[in-house]
């Protein structure tokens, strides 16, 4: 055969995903992927699901992001409201999103909202690698672009956190829309003078990546995280040709000029405070 259908690393089990992450700590120990070593989930758990040994980054859900990066009690939601349909009547979709809002305790795949960090409103959106695997469909992209309008109209900075496996399927023309509405939104955002930082964790993919992911003024990533348009499994596939090690990850494009810096997840929270202390946001003059 010319071409494989092996197990697709970025759509696995939401059952296998939370036990890395979000349930880390109600068990006793964990492996680490990369280095294999054996972690205590009470040290994971204080590390922020940062292997203390390689530095490998777990996945964690728009919850725990939130809690490590905002201001106490700061953060208040917006259009949580907000939830799929079946526009294009595509057969499984209704049972498969509905798996996954169960098993992951989110309606969709981003949470957006304002919240305060060191003191700065500041509009956030997290997306959610456990909600099939943070696909871009209508609602994510809504999601996004209303956010970006009430931080133009509030003028305040973004915050993005991006993980997606891609526009989502089921939707069809639909998710590929989002591409140029949530771009659309970012650009106006930018026209305005305003700051838009967004953090690429592993793995921002597809459509994400093709938009509002790489439209930042600081574009920022985690350690080994996997940035792609195509995936080089699909590349590789159809160029019939090994691809570089640690080709499209965060440090390859670090090199390449694609992303600004690289930041571990425990010093997140300092290094996005700093930036945002260098771009205060600015009142519009008006003219008399």
């Amino acid at each position: 055969m010319i071409f494989r259908n092996p197990k697709n690393l970025l759509e696995g089990s939401a059952k296998i995903a939370k036990a890395k992450s979000e349930d880390i700590s109600k068990t006793f120990s964990t492996v680490c992927p990369k280095c294999k070593k054996p972690l205590d989930s009470g040290d994971l758990s204080e590390s922020l699901s940062v292997c203390q040994y390689c530095r490998h980054h777990f996945r964690i859900n728009p919850r725990q992001r939130l809690q490590i990066l905002c201001d106490g009690d700061s953060f208040k939601e917006t259009d949580a409201e907000l939830t799929s349909g079946n526009p294009l009547d595509f057969p499984g979709y209704v049972t498969k999103a509905s798996r996954a809002v169960a098993e992951s305790g989110e309606r969709e795949a981003v949470v957006c909202g304002i919240c305060a960090i060191d003191g700065r409103r500041t509009a956030i959106f997290v997306m959610n690698p456990f909600f099939m695997m943070g696909s871009m469909g209508v609602v994510v992209g809504e999601k996004i672009t209303r956010l970006f309008e009430l931080a133009l109209s509030e003028r305040i900075p973004v915050i993005g956190f991006t993980v997606s496996g891609g526009a989502r399927m089921q939707e069809g023309i639909l998710s590929l829309m989002q591409m140029a509405k949530t771009s659309g939104a970012v650009k106006r955002h930018g026209d305005a003078g305003l700051l838009y930082i967004c953090v690429l964790t592993d793995p921002t993919t597809g459509g994400v990546t093709a938009s509002f992911a790489m439209e930042a003024d600081v574009i920022l990533a985690e350690p080994a995280a996997l940035v792609a348009f195509a995936g080089p499994r699909v590349i590789e596939q159809t160029i019939r040709k090994k691809l570089p090690t640690g080709f499209q990850r965060a440090e390859f494009l670090l090199e390449k000029g694609f992303v600004d810096d690289i930041i571990d997840r425990r010093s997140q929270r300092e290094h996005i405070s700093a930036i945002l202390k260098l771009h205060p946001s600015r009142k519009p003059e008006v003219s008399s």
